[in-house]
């Protein structure tokens, strides 16, 4: 009887370590699972983000120039106004998703687009020398995302030089 009693406490034994295991596994395959998912939710809304930003300078950009031509700028101001709207509903999914360095870094990037916009829409009081410096630190401030958003999503900054 004895023996018997070891046998049955044996295989309830091997039953609740396999099931623990089981259960370890699968919560872990889950988890990396549900981390992936949201990996990929934010390097959609990164790219997103900026590519709209980008977007947004270029007609930036292309308004200032006409201006400076003497050419009709409504459409590019058009233009980068539709950014500017997109890119504010674009940054509050990101701040929902990024960590803290890559939502400070996004921050600053839209202050340094408001800037450019600022010059934008107002020509005559700064200069194109001032547009192109506002511009440039809206260029460097994307760049600071960038490094952000790659530490972030955990991707490896260092690049192989050829």
């Amino acid at each position: 009887m004895a023996s018997q009693i070891m046998t049955l406490v044996g295989v309830l034994l091997g039953a609740l370590t396999s099931f623990v295991a089981a259960s370890m596994a699968e919560r872990a395959r889950f988890r990396r699972t549900l981390a992936t998912r949201w990996d990929e939710r934010k390097l959609d809304t990164y790219i997103e983000y900026i590519s709209c930003v980008k977007e947004e300078v270029r007609s930036a950009r292309r308004a200032r120039a006409e201006w400076g031509r003497g050419d009709d700028n409504s459409e590019a101001l058009q233009e980068m106004e539709a950014a500017e709207n997109k890119r504010s509903v674009l940054f509050e999914g990101l701040l929902l998703l990024s960590d803290d360095a890559a939502a400070e870094a996004a921050h600053v990037v839209n202050q340094r687009v408001w800037d450019v916009l600022e010059c934008t829409r107002d020509p005559e009081s700064f200069s194109s020398d001032v547009h192109r410096e506002r511009r440039n630190a809206a260029i460097h401030a994307l760049n600071t995302l960038h490094k952000a958003a790659r530490s972030d999503l955990t991707i490896a900054s260092e690049r192989s030089e050829t």
